[in-house]
């Protein structure tokens, strides 16, 4: 099972997730609840983190992201909404 560690506020969450879930589902159903998201689709960029880890197991962004991150995507930034977690990844959400 993954390991994810999300920085936020001060604080550091780190919590084991079934493998190919989605951070935003998670949050929903209360089994991630510290993560800030939205609508879940990739339009409000609400759940935008930086990966500072583990960045390298993700897929590529896709159309989404590149609409709405556009040169923030270099930054390592990303839309949780958007991601699948199969390996240990460390983020930060502001």
């Amino acid at each position: 099972m993954p390991t994810v560690k999300l920085h936020q506020n001060g604080e550091v969450y780190q919590q084991e997730v079934d493998a190919n879930s989605n951070l935003v589902v998670l949050a929903g159903v209360k089994k991630f609840p510290h993560l800030k998201y939205g609508c879940g689709m990739g339009k409000c960029t609400k759940c935008t983190v930086k990966v500072i880890s583990g960045g390298e197991s993700l897929p590529e962004p896709n159309w989404k992201e590149n609409k709405m991150l556009g040169d923030k995507l270099g930054e390592g930034y990303r839309l949780a909404c958007q991601l699948y977690i199969s390996e240990n990844i460390e983020i930060v959400q502001e």
